[in-house]
C-alpha cells in the first residue's frame, strides 16, 4: 500500500480537498501509476456540477494525464516499471465488438456503457481517513498513484515530456481528432468552431492541419480570440455583437454555410445553432461538447433532411491504445503544438484554484503537478 496525496470530491457541489490517501497494489491485470501530470477538463467541472452521468461520491476525479509505471500485477505485458504512459479516458480492451471494428473509437467497458466507479472485479483500489473512495474513468489522475486496468493504459515514447503530453489524454485528442477523425475536414474548406476553451481550441489546430481555408472562431468571450488566431483561426466572432442569430451570420459570412461545425460548449441551443450554421446540403456537424446528463434537443428535421450530416464524437475518433502513443510521436516531431494551450501550471495543493480559473474564463488549460 502507498500512502500519497489526491484532490478528493467528497461530493456534489464542494470544493476538492487535498488528502492522504492509501493506494493499494495491483490486482491480476493493473497497473499502478506514479502520476506526474494531470490536466483540469471541463469533463471534470461537470462531474462537480452534477451534471456527468453515473459518478458515485466520494471520487478521486482526473482523466487526463500522464505519469510512470510504478509497478504491475500478473498478467500485464504491455507495459513495465519505469515506462512513461498516458492512462486512457476511453479504454481499449482490444476483444469487444467495437474494439474489432477498425472504423470504431469506442469499448464496450467505457463509461458511457458500464459505470467505472469501481475497478472492473467492483472494488476500490483507494480509501480515506477509513472510507472507500471511487475511482473515475477508472484512471482517477488527480491522484499521486493510481491503478488503472492494462487496457486503459498506453505506453509512449520515453523522450515525452509528461508535464506537456498529459493533454493528449483528454482534450487536445478530442479537438483534434474531432476535424481529423469525426469530420474529415477536407484542404480548402470553411469551418466554424463554437467555443474556445482547450478542446475548441485544439479543434482550431486540427483544421488548419488539415488544411482549411477559413476557420471562423465563436466564442462569447473575445478574450480568447488572440489565442484562436494565434493557432490558426482567420475570423472571430462574439455572438453578443450581433441582433440576429449566430448561425444566420455565419451563413452570411460564407453564402451557404460553412462545410463543417464543431459544437465545443455542450449547451443544446448551441448545438443546433451549429447544424443551422453548416451548409444545408453538404455541410456536417460534429457535436463534441459534453451535455450534462438529461438535457433534451428540439430541432427542424428539415436541417436534417435537406442532407446535412449531424455526428458525434469520443476522444476524437482515436483508437485510445494504438494512436495516443502515435499522437505523443507527432507532437514530438513537431507537426502540431499543443503547448499553446497551457496557460497555468499549478502544484497539486492549488487544484480549486485551478478550476475558478476554468469557470472563470481565465485559463485554456491548467496542468497540475504532483
Amino acid at each position: 500500500v502507498i500512502r500519497c496525496r489526491a484532490a478528493v470530491a467528497w461530493a456534489v457541489g464542494k470544493p476538492l480537498s487535498l488528502e492522504e490517501v492509501e493506494v493499494a497494489p495491483p490486482k491480476a491485470g493493473e497497473v499502478r501509476i506514479k502520476m506526474v501530470a494531470t490536466g483540469i477538463c471541463h469533463t471534470d467541472d461537470c462531474v462537480l456540477e452534477g451534471g456527468f452521468p453515473n459518478v458515485d461520491f466520494p471520487v478521486i476525479l482526473g482523466h487526463e494525464g500522464a505519469g510512470i509505471v510504478e509497478s504491475v500485477a500478473e498478467g500485464v505485458t504491455s507495459v513495465k516499471a519505469g515506462d512513461k504512459v498516458i492512462p486512457l479516458c476511453i479504454p481499449h480492451c482490444g476483444e469487444c465488438s467495437f474494439c474489432r471494428n477498425p472504423e470504431s473509437n469506442y469499448c464496450q467497458k467505457c463509461h458511457l456503457s458500464e459505470p467505472q466507479n469501481l475497478l472492473p472485479d467492483k472494488t476500490s483500489r483507494f480509501t480515506c481517513k477509513g472510507k472507500q473512495i471511487h475511482h473515475f474513468m477508472w484512471i482517477s489522475t488527480f491522484a499521486e498513484y493510481t491503478v488503472v486496468p492494462e487496457y486503459a493504459v498506453a505506453k509512449i515514447d520515453a523522450a515525452a515530456p509528461l508535464d506537456k503530453v498529459c493533454l493528449l489524454g483528454c482534450g487536445f485528442s478530442t479537438g483534434y481528432g474531432a476535424a481529423i477523425n469525426a469530420a474529415k475536414v477536407k484542404p480548402g474548406s470553411t469551418c466554424a468552431v463554437f467555443g474556445l476553451g482547450g478542446v475548441g481550441l485544439s479543434t482550431v489546430i486540427g483544421c488548419k492541419v488539415a488544411g482549411a481555408s477559413r476557420i471562423i472562431a465563436v466564442d462569447i468571450n473575445k478574450d480568447k480570440f488572440a489565442k484562436a488566431k494565434e493557432l490558426g483561426a482567420t475570423d472571430c466572432v462574439n455572438p453578443k455583437d450581433f441582433k440576429k442569430p449566430i448561425q444566420d451570420v455565419l451563413t452570411d459570412m460564407t453564402g451557404h454555410g460553412v462545410d463543417y461545425s464543431f459544437e465545443v460548449i455542450g449547451h443544446a441551443d448551441t448545438m443546433t445553432a451549429a447544424l443551422a450554421s453548416c451548409n444545408m446540403n453538404t455541410g456536417v456537424c460534429v457535436m463534441v461538447g459534453l451535455v450534462p446528463s438529461g438535457s433534451v434537443i428540439s430541432f427542424d428535421p428539415l436541417l436534417l433532411l435537406s442532407g446535412r450530416t449531424w455526428k458525434g464524437t469520443v476522444l476524437g475518433g482515436w483508437k485510445a491504445k494504438d494512436c495516443i502513443p502515435k499522437l505523443v510521436s507527432s507532437y514530438l516531431e513537431k507537426k502540431f503544438n499543443s503547448d499553446l494551450l497551457i496557460t497555468h501550471t499549478l502544484p497539486i495543493a492549488k487544484v480549486n484554484e485551478g478550476f475558478e480559473l476554468l469557470r472563470a474564463g481565465k485559463s485554456i488549460r491548467s496542468v497540475l503537478l504532483f
